[in-house]
């Protein structure tokens, strides 16, 4: 990706549709934690220390490139616009943390977006690598070509007793998060996914919703909680088992959701895609809610002739800040923002459909 395109494609690699269990599971994501051994954290670091601890990952990025046959850029936070950040939050490029007192903080980006490395956010390295659907280890180990780069030619913070040191104590040891999206329309029809998210922490993990509390289009995002005293590896055998009994959840209650209420699931996906192709104004909420509609019409074969990959673009494209930055502007009026969803909206219906 282009960085010029980088604020305004809404075509994502990593979340391209392709990849285990496409159908359910959006994307993987893993994230690595690193500090420098001899520079105090980010939070406590003077504006020169961190500038050293940026500079010291901008001087081997040529490294990145040769290792991972990626070209990458490097944005200087302080030089974006707020918008221009917002968009790589909505994006889950970057983490809203990242967007407070920008000095020194830069972000270094491969050309597909799918490899990014935080400088000096909480900690001096946050090395985080994107995955299509269900490859949680395809993602661990793009995220340690690029850690061991780093650790050729720098000392990093560890303690052989508790693993590498982070600024957050729950990233204290492996340093590592790793999380998937998932898309579960069945198990919130069927009332099941509230014994999910209640048992979750028993498994070292946490189920929320992709955009908060509420999961607006049946989207939630898993991931570990623990990290000290376990190995990357186990770790992410355990969110990728849990994750895909979950699959295997989900798949079952949509059989059952289309036993005992096929025409009902039906009539809200084809109404939906009626209203996604024919709206005048949306809002975020609705707007997931239809797509999510549709998608589910898509995988039970409801509905044919789209592409099922629409759900993920409007996922990106529908967001208030994507689209506010789409028109070169600061700020609009809800009325503004709601009429250019369902206009972006409508042109992303039409050229997702395909020839049956």
């Amino acid at each position: 990706m282009l960085l010029e395109n980088m604020f305004t494609d809404d075509n994502l690699v990593w979340m391209d549709g392709q990849g285990h269990d496409n159908d359910i599971v959006l994307s993987s994501q893993v994230r690595l934690a690193r500090n420098f051994k001899e520079i105090p954290f980010p939070n406590r670091a003077s504006v020169t220390q961190l500038t050293e601890a940026k500079m010291r990952i901008l001087n081997i990025t040529s490294d990145f490139s040769n290792i991972t046959k990626e070209n990458y850029t490097s944005i200087d936070m302080d030089k974006l616009t707020n918008l221009q950040k917002n968009v790589l939050v909505e994006k889950h490029i970057i983490s809203s943390n990242f967007l407070k007192n920008t000095e020194a903080r830069t972000l270094i980006i491969s050309i597909n977006s799918d490899i990014a490395i935080m400088l000096n956010e909480d900690d001096h390295l946050r090395i985080q690598c994107m995955q299509s659907g269900l490859d949680i280890k395809k993602a661990l180990e793009k995220a340690f070509i690029i850690d061991d780069a780093v650790e050729k030619k720098y000392d990093m913070a560890f303690d052989d007793a508790m693993g590498y040191l982070t600024a957050c104590p729950t990233n204290l040891g492996t340093g590592l998060r790793a999380s998937v999206i998932l898309h579960l329309p069945g198990l919130v029809a069927t009332n099941q996914v509230g014994k999910i998210i209640n048992v979750s922490p028993q498994l070292g993990l946490a189920v929320r919703g992709l955009f908060g509390n509420t999961a607006h289009g049946h989207l939630f995002q898993i991931s570990n909680q623990l990290s000290l005293g376990f190995e990357e590896n186990e770790l992410v055998d355990n969110l990728t088992h849990t994750v895909e009994e979950i699959v295997s959840h989900e798949r079952e209650a949509r059989k059952a959701l289309l036993s005992y209420a096929e025409e009902k699931v039906c009539d809200q996906a084809w109404r939906a895609l009626g209203v996604l192709k024919y709206a005048r104004s949306l809002s975020d909420k609705e707007l997931l809610q239809l797509a999510s509609n549709v998608r589910l019409g898509i995988d039970e074969k409801i509905i044919t002739g789209i592409n099922e990959n629409v759900f993920n673009k409007l996922i990106i494209a529908g967001r208030t800040n994507y689209l506010t930055n789409l028109q070169d502007k600061e700020s609009m009026s809800q009325r503004e923002v709601d009429k250019i969803r369902a206009d972006v909206t409508r042109r992303i219906i039409a050229s997702s459909s395909v020839k049956e």
